[in-house]
């Protein structure tokens, strides 16, 4: 090659944009986003978002149940134009994904939840606002191309219980997850070992973190301050803090409990928790509308089976007409692939999108959503469907249905290796 036609292949190109858009354009992963949230964060509250309860074995598997799925596609379809749509409880979406509840939010950045519903809007996919969120529920109603479902812990205080279903069905929820997960609140050893608390507290370690992010603790102060905003009498939320909330939920919750909200809900009703096909049969014939499979992202009871492994035995317990949603572990498209051949309706993240939050705020998790989506659609093409609709139908035999070890092993993030 000529020296001349060398330097005809040379291009440079002027970096575009501000310092966060540039850095959030070299973003192609999950885990990128998760490296980028690492350089804003303070290391306490990193570690609460990726932590998990105990020794994290539940947190491990519920990657491991996804990697560990090997696809066996079909070859000569026309995929040209792949669908990514989905229904799901009567109501379309872009793509079989939604953003799952997570507390605290604006803890991760000031626009917390207001960001995430509006890229959920923007991306034509359902948001979970939960009970223990840092935004009143209220305050989402003016993002009305949001697909809106709440999240409810029952609480001692039934009254207090029973206001939020009403305030949400007032507000316009469409659908109501009832968490049953969380009797006690979980070990979570990374927030124990940071004497992590909500609101935090000024102290050694926590002064440590201030030198070490400034930027993030600049924003924190001038931010209105954090609150669990549903929680009404007096001050919204006042009082509540990490250590005595999880005092408030009711371990005594039964099956006539969920009748009761089953009666005094109007709209679509989901049991969330490792739910197996046993209960969800009763959930069923309780009137619920579907199960939200999830074992809290593995920071409730570690040792979990993963709510991967649950998909499919209640898929078969349950028949076609009851919806089915997991969450724990979906960190790529091809996750969300998994969850539909095995019979799910809906996948759900939640790390993932703090990451991103962290990232680069509202634009961070609508390229998430760009980028879930995007791996779906590709996914989707290479095993030989059209769409999400064909995928769901023709799911076993798209997988390899012999239990395989994961070729490779999870990436890691964080302190202890493999607990993303």
């Amino acid at each position: 090659m000529k020296l001349t036609e060398a330097l005809g292949l040379v291009s440079f190109k002027v970096p575009q944009g501000s310092n966060s858009e540039r850095a959030l354009a070299r973003c192609h992963t999950v885990e990128d986003l998760r490296r980028l949230a690492a350089r804003r964060l303070p290391g306490s509250v990193l570690d609460y978002i990726d932590g998990g309860a105990d020794a994290e074995h539940s947190l491990a598997g519920n990657i491991e149940a996804f990697a560990r799925r090997r696809f066996t596609p079909v070859v000569l379809a026309d995929v040209s134009s792949p669908d990514t749509a989905a229904t799901v409880l009567g109501r379309q979406a872009a793509a079989p994904l939604g953003f799952a509840p997570t507390g605290y939010t604006r803890m991760i950045r000031p626009d917390g939840e207001r960001a995430v519903a509006r890229a959920a809007a923007g991306a034509g996919l359902p948001y979970v606002l939960s009970t223990m969120a840092t935004t009143a529920l209220e305050d989402l109603v003016t993002d009305s191309a949001v697909d809106r479902w709440f999240q409810l812990y029952v609480w001692k205080d039934r009254a207090k219980t029973f206001e939020l279903v009403r305030r949400a069905a007032d507000a316009g929820y469409r659908v109501l997850e009832v968490a049953v997960d969380t009797a006690v609140p979980g070990n979570r050893l990374r927030d124990v070992r940071n004497g992590f608390t909500i609101p935090p507290r000024l102290t050694a370690g926590s002064l440590l973190d201030i030198g070490a992010k400034p930027g993030y603790w600049t924003k924190m102060l001038r931010a209105p301050g954090l609150e669990f905003a549903n929680l009404s009498g007096g001050p919204a939320g006042a009082g509540y803090t990490i250590e005595n909330i999880g005092a408030q939920f009711d371990p005594a919750v039964t099956w006539a409990d969920l009748a009761q909200l089953r009666a005094a809900w109007p709209g679509k009703l989901l049991l969330k928790g490792p739910v197996g096909p046993a209960d969800a049969v009763r959930a069923r014939e309780l009137g619920v509308d579907g199960v939200h499979l999830s074992n809290h992202g593995g920071r409730q009871l570690d040792r979990t089976v993963a709510p991967a492994e649950l998909i499919a035995p209640v898929r078969e317990a349950v028949g076609e007409d009851f919806a089915v949603v997991v969450d724990s572990g979906i960190r790529h498209g091809a996750d969300i692939a998994i969850a539909i051949a095995l019979g799910a309706d809906l996948a759900m993240v939640g790390r993932p999108y703090l990451w991103a939050l962290a990232a680069a705020g509202e634009p961070g998790v609508v390229r998430l959503a760009e980028l879930l989506v995007g791996q779906f659609r590709r996914t989707m093409a290479l095993l030989g469907v059209a769409s999400t609709a064909e995928l769901r139908r023709r799911g076993p035999q798209l997988l390899d249905q012999g239990a395989r070890p994961a070729v490779s092993q999870v990436p890691v993030a964080g302190p202890i290796p493999a607990r993303t």
